[in-house]
């Protein structure tokens, strides 16, 4: 900042010695730096302070507070120094105060003087800012504000386009206003009386055209809306300081607002003035501002407007909630929730000191109470978060309002409150707003009145929240109760009688679920729950964890469930994250082991482990100490859990992590301050000075022992998991610790624990086929780059070579490994003199050692020099031959690279301009010149599989004639012959060599087989990358506005050129991945065009958007727009231009183009050309998709889906096509993504009043559509007409449910849609009729379901009717069925109308059973009335009135249905009848739910003759298992498991054995069905049923035959079935029989072994698995098999440990479980670890395998075969050979990923316990043979390996990456090996010449 003024002066007022005000005063004038400024400021004002009366008017200080006032008037208004000079001045004295006015007044005089447009909003913000100091100059200020506001609009007008500028106009206009009102309300203080009120005074005129002005700018909808919103603030603002007398000012305003202005009674003033808004139509927003001005500006508080201001009150809310159908968007909504929201509040406000009447108006009970809850009950899920808001805050002031209009306190006896409490309790939990209104209830009537409705209701929130869209709803509303609760109860009892019923209420239900709740819900409940109720009350903590104490021995949790142990972590850990607990409390008092500790940190359940891991790393104070036992479990976590397979749970992990190495550094800190900060005396203890040292060294032990177990995670064949963990982790080491500054002093250094073999392994990692891990290990190794010495100019040869190899490989991934390692080698100097080998880079870049550019700009232009140097040349030998150019040297790797090169470089700070301009220049040029190469591929309208050549003359005439059909609008001269790829071509390619050398292109000469894949693959991928390329050099590069410009590197025709390229490509091309990627790069390129200041570009969005709609709108038949593949890049073009719009523009853009597309989409008259209509709802769909709308789209959501129902009833194909896929991304908008399967879930569907309000134009649509489809159904004449509208209407009508919140209210009656949506129940078509049934459901209110079924069953006909259609019946059934299944489960229905209401019903159901008998021919709709008796009998049957006497009938009547059916008396008809299946099923499920009643106690005991007639249970059970048709035998096994399961269950009360009566005898019935079973499913059933049962019956020959029949099964259900049950049986048989069963037993472990191999699939592996668990006690942890295939069984609980499939290894792990509960297993440990994660499971499975063949006196056998294990398979050459052919086959086959298994833990795992079993081993002579065998095996592997790691090229871990892993995977492995047979002291000396060979 600098001030020239009076420069001079303040130079002859300054001292010598620079201390007075003067000289400081010059000082700070000269600076250049804010905050040395705001320090001399301070020093100023301080020695202003001290100046006496006297000095005060000394020259001196005139001048200085003069050049103060100038410094304060040319700060900008956020400028710090100018709020300290404000603060400062504001602690003046009184005599200079007083100067400072007057020196502040003449500047801002001379700031008044302005003409310069630009400066206005400086000079309202110093108005602003000096509004309470003025007291001259009215007139100006007026004047000057008249001035802005005209020339401020005028402007506007002239730069209609530029939406910047605009958009800054605006908010100097919003400043004029808000000054304008600062300064009215400062008018009547400074003019007192009303002499300024004369017409003929200058502040009066001024004044007029003030308000004239903002009347102006109300009216205009093309300005912001907050401008209008301010202006409708200054219009009522100014009226009413205008407007005389004021009691008639509410009369005026209401009368504005109900459009009733009388003009010849209204001020003459007022009507020049707002004369608009007395005579024009007033808009929605206009409305919406003057009822917002009237409510903030008008006075509402102690009834100063009277029984005016009252009316005016309620007329406002008549005009709102008016408007509130009406609004569409979403700007508008939001104004109208708040605008409402602070009615309320005003409301409030009168309330206080109202008339009766307006209390009897606002009432709960009032129309326009019940108004206000109608527009909350629809807005409280709206899908904004600020309407929402609103929402609760009406709802809230709802009840406000209602209880100040209640004579005294009578709140909870109430019956509007009550009637709500019951409303809003009977609302489904799913409903969002139902939460937040409760809470508000809450608050309102006390939560005792809540429990006392419905005491589970706590629990039942607990149930809901494991949803994470509810949770944190769920949660605060849970706080609001329990907060309530208690301070409820602490007003009525003591302490220690409060808090028992306290916890019962709000803790017991938590610790349940956090013991036994899914995983979702317990996560939930312990993040959003948990934290709150410790805050509210912190001594439940000991509570809890005296309760989880108690159980968590027993109760240890597994894989599904936390059990009492994780909720004990749990909590743990939530108290000492918020401070209620600290680690070394924890330990002290014992509330967990260390044990507890170590085994939550392995525990089987993901967020078990985190929560112990939380524990340790989480503390409220982050310099909290750790201590050693921290450190020693935080590693032995380690150990185990960088493998985690959930993204989610390795993301927590490393974030934990994080957090504890920032405590590491900030205790760190503390500890070196402490030891700074002592005193000598203080230094003489050494135990304290000791400590803080061993802790710190402690500290550094400890990281530098963490990084050495991360870097070993990083071994060969590491799976991704563990990699990206390890290196997520290493990365936040090196960024906490990075190297010390300043003061800081490092506990440790990343980088010194580093050397060449970390280096190396993290460079390997670029070879990993995840990004993720190449991007870890780059970001790592430029974290550490400036400590790493890479200058070996050798290595970097390789692995620049390396690099360029990589980026002309075939496979697309391999040009990615290319990148992150050049971007890697650019930072290091000697890449220079690497890539100035190349003789065209070192000629067109002469290095100098002088340049003053970074190594890393050299670097990173000579490597893109060497790229496009052969980019070059292969793009030459690419149009000569695209086909060996996909084959060999694909081109986009070299393009990737470029573009990765530039992305890393700081491309607006670079030095070598001219180099880059002309870099620049040529990459564009190369873009293009590789673009016309391969587009004619992608602009193909056939893209895929095609292959332009052939090697024969047939083939090519062939491929000319399919050249021809499928590409109709494509001219490209590249389509017009098919190419022949003769001999002689093949001999160019050849040649190729010949010419100036491609690097690293052709070292083998071999010609390729090209598959239409790789031609494909090379095109599109090419085409992706020169987007990407072009878009980021238009997204990054400075722009050169003017050609001598010194400063950009890219010019304004060169971004225009690249706009017409994406231009012509987006529209041409027909693949999706080339249109896709070039809106990538389209997008960036726009995002840069909406902000630049250049006219010509900022416009070419918009032009371009007029020309595409154009296009699409001639229907020009040269147009090359494609109609087909979904408009292909059409939507994507039009999608980029409209998301380039400003968001906080009036978005004229996308308004536009969506009208436009409305009417194209719905055309009003029959065009020949059906184009445009199929393009206009392609682009729409895409539009309605696109998230960056917003809401901004939801407006033509109603007409889109208007578009789409009409659409569908065209003759086009195409256009009913778009038409439904723009309907189904319709829905997804409206309803929200489906995420379940439930088809009726009512999570993705919406009240019909909701759905209404919300569109309310689709409500006379859908009903007129509804009556046109219902004219055509149940046809006179009997003629089948379908109606294409029938399906989607039914669909939207079937996604929308009743609410008890649907008040009267609405104008959007439902009712005239039921006699509609009954007719269409009358569809020919079964699936319209369903829906139909569905749909009808909402639209009849729940108290009229009753009626309206029995009118429905009414209407059928009788048996005697002469002609009856089938059709109308079974719709009418079908929707008896959805309406009586809605009303049976509703929870809002009165049970006293439900008690008569069924038995109306049942009447009903009586009179029309002929229609279930045999009297009815059609099974169809027999089928559908037998559903109906289901729905009744299930529900009867389940309550407690089936035993009642009035429905004797009703079961005597099911039971002459079933007696008479053709269950009972044999099936005749054929499957092949219609409805047969659907009969067979209905009366099945009849008899099911029929037996269930009679095997109930309650039914069977009651003396009743119903009772005694019903069947015999048992025998009708086997009656129907026996039957022939599997649509009755399935059902029937499906209950009886149900039976069994009931039976058998721990908690089974006597009621739920019932069933046992209908199980009796079953055993020879199902050994027949397992024998002749041909159905799967039954044989399943039949399998499960006998798994369950007792085997007693069931011997050794059916064991037999179920192992020799596995094989032959072909599904893998039945499979899992036969195995586990043949496993049942050989224990059974073991256990029971003394028989001799060797062959069976040896056969069953091979059928075992056989199911546990990789090859299996995941059912077959978990079945094997659950085998393995059953038989852990009798079979593993025994001698009961031959110790060959005990370890055969041990290796299959080893591999399915390894297995990729998280439940087939939890379920593995758990035979570690069952093995450690055994007694023979020592527990080695202070604590035994049972539910282990599968890691841990694996090291204990190995050391109770070693343990138990040391029991067994087997170590000398069972040593050779875990050796065996530990060596592996000998086939290592075929196995190489056959991987290199697999990789070779599949272009996108990225060789053996590795999701879990990791070779070498298994290795080193087993290797820890083998080093341990050798010392117990004893070797006798005969038994070192096998060891021997086994030494020579690996001495013989190990010179394999050593030769095959010999033969390959240099840097295999990149070219040859499978092989090398392989290879380096088996060199461990074999060392290993010969280690352990080093330590057997053999006598051949095989082992000990390896080993010396390896020294």
């Amino acid at each position: 900042m600098s001030v020239c003024l009076q420069d001079h002066l303040l130079i002859s007022f300054a001292d010598a010695e620079d201390q007075n005000l003067a000289s400081l005063l010059l000082h700070c004038v000269q600076l250049s730096d804010g905050i040395h400024q705001i320090y001399s400021i301070k020093q100023i004002v301080t020695l202003l302070k001290k100046m006496d009366k006297n000095s005060a008017c000394s020259p001196m200080i005139k001048c200085c507070l003069d050049i103060v006032g100038v410094m304060y008037f040319s700060l900008g208004a956020k400028n710090p120094l100018k709020k300290v000079l404000a603060s400062s001045l504001n602690g003046l004295p009184e005599h200079l105060t007083t100067e400072a006015v007057h020196s502040f007044v003449r500047c801002l005089k001379e700031e008044l003087k302005t003409t310069d447009l630009c400066s206005y909003r400086k000079v309202m913000d110093n108005l602003a800012s000096c509004m309470e100091n003025f007291s001259l100059g009215m007139m100006t200020f007026l004047q000057f504000l008249q001035k802005s506001l005209i020339e401020i609009q005028e402007e506007n007008r002239n730069l209609s386009g530029n939406s910047i500028a605009e958009t800054r106009l605006m908010h100097d206009l919003l400043m004029a206003i808000k000054v304008s009102m600062m300064l009215l309300q400062k008018v009547q203080e400074i003019f007192q009386g009303s002499l300024w009120k004369k017409p003929g005074s200058l502040v009066w005129q001024s004044m007029c055209v003030l308000l004239k002005s903002f009347t102006n700018f109300l009216m205009d909808e093309g300005l912001l809306p907050t401008v209008q919103t301010t202006s409708g603030l200054a219009v009522i603002l100014f009226t009413k300081t205008m407007f005389e007398p004021v009691e008639k000012l509410p009369c005026l305003v209401s009368d504005l607002l109900l459009r009733s202005v009388k003009c010849a009674i209204v001020p003459e003033w007022f009507v020049s003035s707002c004369g608009s808004l007395c005579t024009e139509e007033l808009s929605d927003s206009v409305l919406l501002s003057l009822c917002h001005g009237a409510l903030a500006m008008l006075e509402w508080k102690n009834g100063i407007m009277g029984e005016n201001g009252e009316k005016l009150l309620l007329d406002i809310a008549l005009v709102l909630l008016s408007l509130a159908s009406q609004l569409k968007e979403s700007n508008m909504a939001v104004s109208l929730s708040r605008i409402l929201a602070i009615w309320t509040n005003s409301a409030l406000d009168v309330l206080e000191s109202s008339s009766q009447n307006l209390k009897c108006n606002l009432n709960g009970n009032s129309n326009t109470t019940g108004k206000l809850l109608e527009y909350v009950y629809t807005h409280w899920e709206h899908p904004l978060d600020a309407v929402r808001h609103q929402a609760k805050l009406i709802f809230k002031n709802i009840l406000r309002i209602h209880q100040a209009t209640l004579k005294g306190s009578v709140v909870k006896s109430d019956p509007f409150l009550s009637m709500l409490t019951e409303n809003l309790l009977s609302l489904e939990w799913h409903v969002k707003g139902k939460y937040a209104s409760l809470g508000c209830l809450v608050e309102c009537v006390g939560v005792e009145n809540i429990l006392t409705v419905d005491g589970t209701i706590p629990a039942q929130i607990l149930d809901v929240m494991s949803d994470q869209t509810l949770a944190p709803y769920a949660s605060d509303l849970l706080e609001t109760m329990f907060i309530n609760h208690k301070s409820h109860l602490i007003s009525a009892f003591q302490k220690n009688i409060w808090i028992n019923h306290w916890h019962d209420t709000w803790v017991s239900p938590l610790l349940l679920i956090l013991c036994e709740g899914n995983p979702d819900q317990t996560t939930y409940v312990i993040d959003y729950y948990l934290p709150k109720l410790l805050k509210c009350s912190p001594d439940s903590l000991s509570y809890m964890v005296k309760i989880l104490q108690a159980s968590a021995d027993a109760n240890i949790g597994s894989c599904n469930t936390r059990g009492a142990l994780g909720a004990l972590m749990a909590c743990l850990r939530t108290a000492r994250a918020h401070g209620h607990l600290q680690f070394r409390d924890i330990m002290r008092d014992g509330l967990l082991s260390t044990g507890c500790v170590k085994q939550g940190l392995v525990h089987q359940h993901n967020q078990v482990r985190i929560d112990a891991l939380g524990l340790l790393c989480e503390t409220h104070r982050s310099t909290e100490i750790l201590t050693m036992e921290e450190m020693q479990l935080i590693q032995f976590f380690i150990t185990y859990n960088l493998n985690s397979q959930s993204p989610a749970v390795r993301q927590q992990i490393c974030s934990l992590l994080k957090k504890l190495f920032c405590r590491i550094q900030e205790s760190s800190q503390v500890l070196y301050k402490l030891e700074q900060s002592k005193t000598k005396q203080e230094l003489i203890k050494e135990s304290t000075k000791w400590d803080h040292f061993a802790t710190l060294q402690q500290y550094k032990d400890f990281m530098s022992s963490m990084c050495d177990k991360l870097f070993e995670a990083l071994f060969p064949g590491s799976s991704h998991q563990t990699r990206f963990s390890s290196l997520t982790i290493l990365g936040s080491i090196a960024e906490i610790f990075s190297a010390p500054e300043g003061e800081t002093q490092a506990v440790f250094q990343l980088a010194q624990e580093i050397d060449s073999t970390h280096v190396q392994t993290l460079i390997q990692c670029f070879a990993s086929t995840f990004e993720e891990v190449k991007v870890l290990a780059f970001e790592l190794l430029m974290k550490l780059h400036d400590m790493l010495d890479l200058q070996d100019l050798e290595n970097l040869h390789l692995l620049f070579q390396a690099a360029m190899d990589l980026s002309i490989s075939t496979k697309p991934y391999d040009c990615v490994t290319a990148s992150y390692l050049l971007n890697f080698l650019i930072h290091h100097k000697g890449l220079l003199s690497v890539c100035l080998k190349n003789q065209q880079v070192a000629h067109t870049f002469q290095i100098d050692e002088d340049m003053s550019a970074s190594t890393m700009e050299k670097n990173t232009l000579a490597v893109i020099k060497y790229l496009l140097a052969n980019l070059e040349r292969e793009i030459f030998q690419a149009e000569k031959s695209l086909l060996q150019a996909a084959a060999s040297f694909p081109m986009y790797g070299r393009v990737h690279c470029i573009t990765r090169a530039l992305q890393q470089l700081p491309l607006n700070n670079l030095t070598l301009m001219t180099e880059w301009r002309q870099m620049v220049a040529k990459l564009i040029l190369m873009s293009y010149r590789l673009s016309s190469v391969v587009s004619p591929i992608v602009q193909s309208s056939s893209p895929e599989g095609l292959i332009p050549m052939d090697t024969d003359s047939e083939s090519a005439g062939r491929l000319q004639m399919i050249l021809h059909e499928i590409q109709p609008r494509d001219t490209n001269d590249y389509f017009t012959q098919a190419k022949i790829l003769k001999e002689h071509h093949r001999g160019d390619f050849e040649k190729l060599a010949d010419d100036e050398p491609v690097e690293n292109v052709y070292k083998e000469r071999q010609t390729c087989d090209v598959t239409a894949q790789m031609v494909l693959v090379c095109c599109w991928r090419s085409m992706k990358e020169i987007s990407l390329l072009l878009g980021m050099l238009c997204k990054l590069l400075p722009l050169q506005t003017v050609s001598e410009s010194s400063d950009g590197l890219i010019t304004v025709e060169q971004v225009k050129d690249i706009g017409d390229y994406f231009k012509h490509h987006l529209l041409q091309s027909r693949h999706r991945g080339a249109f896709e990627l070039a809106y990538t790069g389209f997008v960036m390129l726009t995002e840069i065009l909406s902000r630049c200041t250049s006219e010509s570009l900022r416009t070419l969005p918009q032009q371009w958007l007029y020309n595409v709609l154009e296009e699409i709108k001639s229907c020009d038949p040269s147009s090359k727009l494609c109609a087909t593949r979904r408009s292909a890049g059409i939507p994507f073009y039009i999608q980029a231009l409209l998301a380039s719009e400003p968001k906080k523009s009036k978005t004229n853009l996308l308004k536009m183009t969506m009208n436009e597309l409305i009417s194209l989409a719905v055309p009003v008259n029959e065009s020949p050309n059906i184009i445009p209509q199929v393009h206009a709802l392609n682009i729409l769909r895409a539009l309605f998709r696109d998230t960056r709308f917003g809401e901004n789209i939801i407006p033509y959501i109603a007409d889109g889906i208007q578009a789409a129902i009409l659409g569908f009833t065209s003759p086009v194909w195409a256009v009913r096509n778009s038409s439904t896929l723009l309907f189904s991304t319709l829905i997804t908008r409206i309803f929200g993504v489906k995420r379940g399967k439930d088809e009726n879930s009512k999570k993705n569907r919406m009240t019909g009043r909701e759905f209404f309000s919300r569109f309310p134009t689709l409500y006379p649509f859908l009903l007129r559509q509804l009556e046109v489809v219902a004219r055509t159904m149940d046809s006179e004449t009997g003629e089948l007409k379908l109606h294409p509208s029938l399906f989607l209407l039914l669909l939207i009508l079937g996604k929308l449910y009743p609410s008890p919140m649907d008040g009267t209210y609405s104008a959007l009656s439902m009712a005239p849609f039921i006699p509609f949506i009954m007719r269409c129940g009358h569809s020919p078509v079964y699936r319209s009729r369903e829906m139909a049934g569905r749909a009808l459901v909402p639209f009849v209110m729940i108290n009229q379901i009753p009626s309206t079924v029995q009118s429905l069953l009414a209407g059928l006909p009788e048996c005697t009717s002469p002609r009856i259609r089938q059709n109308s019946v079974h719709g009418m059934l079908i929707q008896v069925f959805h309406l009586l299944g809605s009303y049976l489960e509703s929870k809002h229905r009165v049970n006293s109308d439900l008690q008569q209401g069924l038995v109306d019903i049942i009447t009903c159901i009586k009179a029309k059973v002929w229609l279930a008998k045999r009297q009815n021919p059609c099974l169809v709709t027999r089928a559908a009335y037998l559903g109906v008796l289901v729905v009744l009998s299930d529900y009867l049957g389940k309550s407690r009135r089936k035993g009642k006497s009035t429905l004797f009938g009703f079961w005597e009547e099911i039971s002459r249905v079933i007696s008479d059916s053709e269950l009972m008396t044999g099936i005749h008809c054929f499957s092949a009848v219609p409805g047969f299946t659907q009969y067979l099923q209905s009366i099945t499920k009849l008899v099911i739910s029929v037996l269930s009643v009679a095997a109930d106690p309650d039914f069977s005991n009651c003396s009743s003759p119903v009772a005694e007639q019903m069947m015999n249970p048992s025998s009708m059970v086997v009656h129907l298992l026996q039957s022939d048709f599997h649509e009755v035998r399935l059902p029937m096994l499906e209950a009886v498991l149900l039976w069994w399961k009931q039976v058998n269950s721990k908690q089974a009360t006597e009621e739920k054995r019932g069933p046992l009566s209908l199980l009796s005898d079953l055993e020879v019935t199902l050994l027949r069905m397992a024998k002749k079973e041909k159905h799967p499913e039954c044989f399943c059933k039949v399998g499960a049923i006998q798994f369950s049962q007792d085997l007693k019956c069931y011997g050794k020959m059916y064991c037999i035959f179920m192992m020799c029949s596995l094989p032959y099964f072909y599904s893998i259900k039945i499979q899992s079935v036969a195995l586990k049950l043949a496993s049942k049986l050989v224990t059974h048989l073991v256990q029971n029989c003394q028989e001799v069963m060797e062959s069976e037993m040896r056969q069953w472990v091979q059928l075992v072994t056989s199911c546990c191999g990789d090859e299996q699939q995941t059912d077959i592996r978990l079945a094997a698995a659950e085998v393995l668990r059953s038989i852990t006690p009798l079979f593993l942890t025994n001698q009961k098999l031959i110790l060959g295939d005990t370890l055969a069984m041990w290796k299959c609980v080893v591999l399915l440990l390894q297995s990729e499939e998280l439940i087939v290894r939890d379920t593995a792990a758990d035979v570690i479980r069952v093995a450690q509960s055994q007694s023979n297993i020592s527990k080695k440990t202070e604590f035994a670890f049972r539910v282990v994660n599968a890691s841990m499971a694996l090291d204990l499975a190995f050391g109770i395998l070693c343990e138990l063949l040391q029991q067994w006196n087997q170590t000398s056998t069972g040593v050779p075969v875990l050796l065996e294990w530990l060596l592996g398979e000998d086939e290592l050459k075929k196995d190489l050979e056959t991987a290199t052919l697999m990789e070779d086959d599949n272009l996108f086959n990225k060789g053996e990923v590795n999701f879990w298994a990791e070779t070498l833990t298994n290795v080193r795992q087993l290797s820890k316990h083998l080093f341990l079993l050798i010392p117990a081993t004893r070797l006798n002579s005969p038994d070192q043979g096998e060891f021997l065998r086994l030494a020579r095996r690996a001495s013989d592997q190990a010179k394999i390996v050593t030769q095959l790691l010999k033969e390959l090229p240099p840097t295999p871990e990149f070219s040859k990456t499978v092989e090398f892993t392989r290879l380096a995977i088996q060199n461990e492995r074999i060392s290993t090996c010969l280690k352990i047979l080093t330590l057997l002291e053999l006598d051949d000396d095989v082992c000990k010449n390896k080993e010396n060979s390896e020294k």
